[in-house]
């Protein structure tokens, strides 16, 4: 299977990954931080400070595909090792974590992802492994560098080949390079026309040079090359001189750079053009739609190759393709863009995480609340949204001459049930929690799958309490939040406290009492941390916490954040032991995001293999004729007043029902044949184990209950 990606990839690369065989990968991703739940990672991510692996394999075949063994074996401390292990098909190619490193949060152990095919064990194959190292724009500023002169000898090249075209912008970005143009649209044979003129001025070797000059010499060389779009740039340019750089003697930006030395300093086998997209200038639809071209750019064949190859297992992950397969969930286009209909499977696997999520809360002592999804818009105006979240909520509805609006959020209501009486110091702490849906416009071209909607459940909770119990709650829901995730697979982290911003709502004492006890709590579960000095919220310090998918990436799901402004706005009090009014702490968190967002993670993770106690199907009963049928259909009965999921098929051959079951990524088979039939058993064949053997259903039964209590596979 040659590597693919988006777009186009020359004969030469194809050789090349050959000749590479196939590069794995695993390790950080260096995403920007937020504290949206529900933020789009359109682009896929790839992990930073990554570990990849160059595996020579004895075998001849070149037919390699990325499966995530069970578990995965920890890195060793030198970049060349041999090794002798059983392998599967499906498994010549493997991926490794990085179980080092300060960034990674939690003491338990890696993620496994299950082995999606079960094929018998071949003899022993050799193999041995080379590291390389896929770095980072923080970790090497050659590479950023390079990705900022890519930017400039592209938009070069696009104005050598259509010299109407007006430039923008272009920055580096996590994994390349863009540059936004107003032109007539590209089309993939374009980008290879553009991408041909860019390796003849790298091979050109041209020198990158600075120059400083006044803004009025500036505006007169805009002026003359008639860029209106750089004059704007100048005019929010503030301070002098201007910085421009030069490609030569025959193209320039305004630039602050860096840049590298000469256009000869990038390997122009390591560039790749990905893809074409529409932008609005400065982010604004009532401005121009630009041409934005996506580029990749590394130092070296090695690791471009890497990248495309983790592009190609990113798509072959995508939540949108899988739950396309599986029949998890769609967005309907006669209901709206960014509306999630769960499917039958898709509603199951939601009812699972609902329920373990409920569980779990209730014995940490917090009560459930349901709430309306809309309010009098009077509320979001005592709370602020109106004033600073307007542009995130939808329009308002008229109703019997009040003004009511759907809810961006859940907190207001969360107040307004504690406000609904008067409150002892004693009471505290005081936890409610809700799966409450939320509604949130955005505009269609932001829309993403599951990533990004309009209507979206958040896991949220609010906790009131005092100040000398904060650091004891954030501790608290540290631990409920590592129960949590654990269930569900992830227990690698990365962990960020943000502190007081320049503008913030409370007095130096309580920001410092506060963000001292959430710094206490992070130290006391052992968790290691950055700290984003001036990166909270107005309203209050905060964490925010990123888990690590079976690819290394990193999402944002998440938040503590502790709140001194909602109290003061709807002026919510306590008694206090002198019997003096005060105002409590209120906290906020959520622990999954969304459960769109959430279930989407999940999807990727596993690319759909659901672990047994997690998956829609648990047992697809497979007659081997249709004369079995009845005592198929009487297993399936025992299997669901049992608790466990099962359906029968029938109708098709044998083998085609087991191909079937396999591509719907259903765990157990249970096959019935006459003798099944006479000998009242099953013959089990499981996705992650291969063949089990005959089984009687009652022992069947049992073990499946075991696995899915004790969350392994059968």
């Amino acid at each position: 299977m040659l590597i693919r990606r988006n777009g186009f990839l020359s004969r030469n690369h194809q050789a090349r990954a050959h000749k590479l065989l196939r590069l794995s990968l695993l390790g950080h991703t260096n995403t920007k931080q937020g504290t949206e739940e529900n933020h789009d990672p359109t682009s896929q991510q790839i992990p930073t400070e990554g570990m990849f692996i160059l595996q020579k394999m004895a075998a001849s075949s070149l037919s390699f595909s990325l499966l995530l063994p069970k578990p995965p074996p920890p890195l060793l401390p030198f970049s060349l090792r041999r090794c002798h292990k059983h392998l599967r098909p499906s498994e010549l190619f493997t991926a490794t974590r990085n179980v080092g490193g300060a960034r990674c949060s939690s003491s338990t152990a890696s993620v496994a992802t299950e082995p999606a095919i079960a094929a018998p064990q071949e003899a022993q194959k050799e193999e041995s492994t080379e590291r390389i190292v896929l770095p980072t724009n923080d970790s090497s500023e050659n590479l950023l560098r390079i990705r900022h002169t890519c930017a400039h000898v592209m938009a070069m090249a696009v104005q050598k080949l259509y010299p109407e075209a007006k430039v923008t912008i272009g920055p580096w970005i996590d994994n390349g390079f863009y540059y936004d143009f107003d032109m007539e649209p590209l089309t993939d044979k374009d980008l290879k026309r553009v991408k041909k003129e860019m390796d003849r001025i790298i091979s050109r070797n041209l020198p990158l040079v600075r120059e400083e000059v006044t803004r009025e010499e500036a505006k007169k060389r805009i002026m003359a090359v008639n860029e209106p779009y750089k004059m704007e740039i100048l005019d929010s340019i503030p301070q002098d001189p201007i910085t421009i750089y030069h490609i030569g003697e025959e193209w320039w930006d305004l630039c602050a750079g860096p840049h590298v030395e000469t256009t000869g300093n990038i390997n122009r086998k390591a560039i790749e053009l990905e893809s074409v997209a529409g932008a609005y200038w400065r982010g604004d639809e009532k401005r121009a739609m630009l041409q934005r071209i996506y580029g990749t750019a590394w130092e070296n064949e090695e690791q471009l190759m890497a990248y495309l190859h983790f592009k190609e297992e990113a798509k072959r992950r995508d939540h949108r393709r899988i739950g396309q397969d599986l029949d998890l969930f769609s967005i309907q286009d006669e209901a709206g863009g960014g509306l999630v209909f769960w499917h039958p499977k898709g509603a199951i696997v939601r009812h699972i995480i609902e329920d373990t999520w409920k569980k779990i809360h209730i014995n940490r002592g917090y009560d459930m609340l349901y709430t309306p999804h809309v309010a009098k818009a009077d509320l979001w105006k005592i709370s602020g949204h109106l004033d600073f979240y307007k542009e995130n909520m939808f329009d308002q509805m008229d109703i019997e001459d009040e003004q009511y609006q759907l809810r961006p959020m859940n907190c207001p209501y969360h107040i307004l049930v504690y406000k609904r009486k008067l409150h002892s110091y004693r009471d505290f702490p005081i936890r409610v929690a809700e799966l409450g849906t939320v509604y949130r416009y955005e505009l269609s071209g932001s829309l993403h799958g599951l990533f990004r909607v309009r209507g979206f459940t958040q896991d949220d909770a609010h906790i009131f309490c005092l100040e000398d119990q904060i650091k004891d709650e954030i501790r608290g829901v540290l631990d409920l939040t590592e129960e949590i995730l654990l269930q569900f697979g992830f227990s690698r982290y990365e962990v960020n406290l943000s502190t007081r911003p320049e503008k913030a709502v409370g007095d130096d004492e309580i920001w410092e009492k506060a963000t001292c006890a959430l710094k206490d709590a992070l130290d006391d579960k052992g968790w290691s941390y950055q700290v984003d000095e001036g990166g909270g919220a107005f309203y209050g310090p905060k964490i925010d916490l990123k888990i690590e998918d079976a690819l290394g990436r990193k999402w944002q799901c998440s938040t503590i954040q502790v709140d001194f402004n909602l109290p003061q706005r709807f002026d919510i009090t306590y008694v206090d032991a002198d019997q003096e009014r005060k105002r409590p702490i209120m906290i906020h968190r959520a622990v999954l995001g969304s459960l769109e967002r959430f279930f989407g993670v999940l999807i990727e993770h596993y690319a759909g293999d659901f672990p047994l106690w997690l998956s829609p199907v648990q047992v697809r009963v497979l007659p081997v004729t249709d004369t079995q049928l009845e005592y198929c259909n009487n297993v399936a009965r025992e299997l669901k007043r049992n608790g466990i999921r099962a359906e029968v098929w029938h109708g098709e051959r044998l083998p085609k029902l087991i191909r079937n079951a396999e591509k719907q990524k259903t765990p157990l088979m249970a096959v019935v044949g006459a003798k099944e039939v006479e000998m009242q058993t099953v013959t089990v064949r499981s996705r992650f184990s291969g063949e089990l053997g005959t089984l009687e259903v009652d022992s069947f039964i049992s073990r499946i209950k075991d696995a899915c209590e004790n969350r392994t596979s059968l």
